[in-house]
């Protein structure tokens, strides 16, 4: 039997990122996890809120995918806000939100989380520090047999407290 765990990632994904998601799925497979998700694995008969956390407390681990959903050529950060209000001038692109509340749920069940972004990504779970955990850069492409192996150490690692709280202090 394999070990559930829930995944964070939008249902929508161009070519290259749906690749990077069953990348990751794959090693998931592969290391004895099972991956969960509303939308593609298990769907609603409640609101979807309630529905993330009700599948949530029945999974080990928590994998965050931070794809680029939005972006933006320009904007105002703080817009009206005295000394604070900026502008943005250079591209910038946004994770879904439904990301930040599924790792606020994970994180409140107390779940090791595993949190990957493409690198135009920042803000809340995503920016270093919000949590205890490192946050890695989505593995894009074909990836070289190191940057691979690199991936599988990173997802092993996690999967150790992923383990120990499914098997418990046995």
């Amino acid at each position: 039997m394999k070990i559930p765990v829930f995944v964070s990632c939008p249902t929508d994904l161009n070519k290259p990122q749906e690749v990077a998601r069953e990348m990751i799925v794959e090693e998931l497979s592969r290391l004895g996890m099972e991956a969960r998700a509303l939308g593609r694995t298990d769907y609603p008969a409640d609101y979807p809120l309630r529905e993330i956390l009700v599948l949530a407390r029945h999974c080990s681990g928590g994998v965050i995918l931070g794809f680029e959903q939005f972006s933006a050529k320009a904007g105002v950060w703080k817009r009206g806000v005295k000394g604070k209000e900026s502008k943005q001038i250079v591209p910038v692109s946004f994770a879904t939100p439904w990301n930040h509340l599924e790792s606020g749920i994970l994180f409140g069940l107390g779940l090791p989380l595993l949190v990957f972004k493409e690198d135009t990504i920042s803000g809340g779970v995503f920016d270093a520090g919000v949590t205890d955990v490192f946050v890695h850069k989505m593995p894009m492409g074909n990836l070289l047999s190191k940057s691979k192996e690199g991936l599988r150490e990173v997802i092993l690692n996690w999967q150790r407290k992923v383990r120990t709280l499914y098997y418990g202090d046995q």
